[in-house]
């Protein structure tokens, strides 16, 4: 995994529907696990501009990989 992650691309084809996502960093390592009513808009408040906090920040600093289910 030594791409960067793309969140836009992700995103694009990330579902609207309920779901669990999990984070990796990029060594594989799983950095979080959430769920959600609504997969896209959950994880696009992740990689909006402004507004993080700093835990989320670092947190988000790290993703190389997201994958949902």
């Amino acid at each position: 995994m030594t791409e960067l992650f793309d969140p836009s691309a992700f995103l694009s084809t990330c579902s609207g529907r309920p779901g669990v996502y999990r984070m990796f960093d990029s060594e594989a390592r799983l950095l979080y696990v959430g769920k959600a009513k609504n997969l896209k808009k959950r994880l696009a408040s992740y990689f909006r501009k402004t507004g993080l906090a700093p835990k989320t920040a670092a947190l988000v600093g790290r993703i190389a990989q997201v994958e949902t289910t």
